[in-house]
């Protein structure tokens, strides 16, 4: 019994060392690698409630603006069109009705609210799923903060993603605040890179693109955010 447990201490300890983010600089190369902690990065995945958030984040896209009028808000004149008999046609009123082109619509959409909801700790918690699954696959890349400094060229960035072949891939880089520096001028033309701030970070986008790029000052500020009671 005691080698068992003493076992699943090691393999326990063993998956803490595996949650490591490899960090690179500008030439493409592994300069050293961080450690991802635990309680953000390793939480236990909950596909279900990651579907739930993200069906819940795409209702409430929905404007809900879609209008058509019915023939008592059609403009146009109230005059009966012909006479009641003796026409052998059918019985109609002004032209306004739904059966004439230009007339009201009957049954069709109206102002409405398609607004759902999800609690604010469980929004935090499936953040930290969608987090913990980055990591899990290993899709998690750190960045020195030199990044910041390089120069403000579409082909440097290019260059650099060419080099760890993530050029055709859907790429989430967070910043701890979205100013304009070299690295967000760097990297605005190229089409498959969505750079957000800190604050702007869900689940959706996290579950939306394949790879996510920090800085190292950002893992820091991700530590403070997220290590938090929730």
């Amino acid at each position: 019994m005691e080698t068992k447990v003493k076992e699943k201490k090691i393999e326990e300890k063993s998956d803490k060392k595996a949650l490591m983010m490899p960090v690179y600089d500008i030439e493409g190369k592994e300069t050293k690698t961080l450690d991802l902690p635990q309680e953000i990065f390793g939480v236990k995945i909950n596909n279900k409630q990651i579907a739930q958030y993200i069906r819940i984040y795409l209702i409430n896209q929905r404007q809900g603006t879609a209008s058509t009028k019915t023939r008592s808000e059609v403009v146009g004149s109230t005059r009966k069109i012909y006479k009641q008999k003796g026409t052998g046609k059918a019985r109609h009123g002004d032209i306004k009705a739904p059966i004439f082109v230009g007339g009201g619509v009957t049954g069709g959409p109206k102002p409405r609210n398609f607004e759902a909801n999800m609690n604010k700790k469980m929004r935090k918690q499936v953040i930290l799923m969608a987090l913990s699954l980055k990591a899990s696959e290993k899709n998690i890349i750190g960045l020195e903060d030199s990044f910041v400094k390089i120069e403000p060229k579409t082909k440097v960035m290019a260059d650099f993603l060419k080099k760890l072949s993530l050029l055709k891939t859907k790429i989430l880089i967070v910043l701890t605040k979205l100013e304009k520096n070299n690295l967000n001028l760097a990297l605005r033309n190229l089409p498959l890179v969505k750079v957000v701030q800190l604050d702007e970070i869900n689940s959706f986008l996290l579950m939306k693109n394949t790879k996510l790029l920090l800085l190292e000052s950002t893992l820091k500020n991700i530590k403070l955010r997220f290590e938090k009671k929730i």
